[in-house]
């Protein structure tokens, strides 16, 4: 496996595709990272030369936005920020629920974990 920003790229995979595997990197800046780099046919990674590879790490490093670790740190301030000054996205990061306006009677599983049941509560039998 390649190293790019400090993550690793699959071989097996086209670089557009592996170049996505870089938090911070998406299908539009993979695309202008292939073409600023010179490649042509969106060749495999195991295909490049480690001249081409050491061109496509150049220019993820030198490029002017945010990748891996820098971009994670940034995040993780960003939503440390929040929780500091009291907002309300704040608070709900803090408990682990939903911060952007979803639902949580039901659904919101994913951020909420596993259904807990609660002892002593039944559901009331429809009346006739």
């Amino acid at each position: 496996m390649a190293r790019v920003a400090g993550a690793d790229i699959p071989n097996h995979k086209r670089i557009e595709v592996a170049l996505r595997y870089v938090n911070g990197i998406g299908p539009t800046r993979a695309k202008r990272i292939v073409e600023q780099v010179g490649l042509e046919g969106n060749p495999r990674v195991k295909d490049l030369t480690e001249d081409e590879l050491n061109r496509i790490r150049e220019a993820v490093d030198k490029a002017d936005y945010l990748v891996e670790g820098d971009l994670r740190r940034e995040i993780s301030q960003n939503i440390r920020r929040l929780i500091e000054i009291g907002s309300y996205r704040g608070s709900r990061h803090r408990r682990g629920l939903p911060s952007r306006g979803q639902r949580t009677r039901t659904n919101a599983r994913s951020r909420r974990g596993v259904k807990k049941t609660v002892a002593g509560r039944k559901k009331v039998a429809a009346k006739k």
